[in-house]
Parts: C-alpha cells; sequence; structure tokens
C-alpha cells in the first residue's frame, strides 16, 4: 500500500480552517464518493482503494492517507492534486 503524508501550514482562525476543510470534503463526497466524518478537529474520509484523515492543528493540516494497489499508482498525481487544493484553500 502507497501512503501519502502532507503537512501544510496555515494561518486562518480555527472555524475558517474547519470551514475550508468541509469544502474539501463536500468536493470529495461529490466527486468520487467518499465518505466524510468528522471526530473532534479530524475529518476521516473513506471510499474504495482509498483511507485517509485531515487534522486540524494549530497553524497547520494533516493529511494522511493509505492509498490501495489500484490508487498507489497514482499516487504523485494524486499527491500533487492535495497540495494544489490545500494551497488554495489555506
Amino acid at each position: 500500500m502507497a501512503s501519502i503524508d502532507i503537512q501544510h501550514p496555515h494561518t486562518l482562525a480555527p472555524p475558517r480552517a474547519r470551514q475550508a476543510v468541509q469544502e474539501i470534503a463536500d468536493k470529495l463526497a461529490d466527486r468520487f464518493g467518499a465518505e466524510c466524518r468528522w471526530d473532534g478537529d479530524i475529518l476521516d474520509f473513506t471510499r474504495s482503494g482509498i483511507d485517509g484523515r485531515i487534522a486540524l492543528l494549530p497553524g497547520q493540516v494533516h493529511v494522511t492517507a493509505q492509498l490501495g494497489f489500484l490508487l498507489g499508482a497514482m499516487k504523485g498525481p494524486i499527491e500533487a492534486e492535495i497540495r494544489r487544493v490545500l494551497d488554495e484553500r489555506f
């Protein structure tokens, strides 16, 4: 299994940071059928071939994910897209 581990700094207030992560979760659900759920300041997401989480920390967003075999082959483009979205939102 391939894994993704990205730490991205941010300067947003906690409510705005949570809103930004929720917007990302909404897109994951709409575009890829991912199931998303909050557990405190951690958003867990899952769908066939990927299990991950987005943790809101003071001044930082931490994205981790485990990719299944097929998506593991696409790790580079997936990681690049995550970084692009984080740069755009945070």
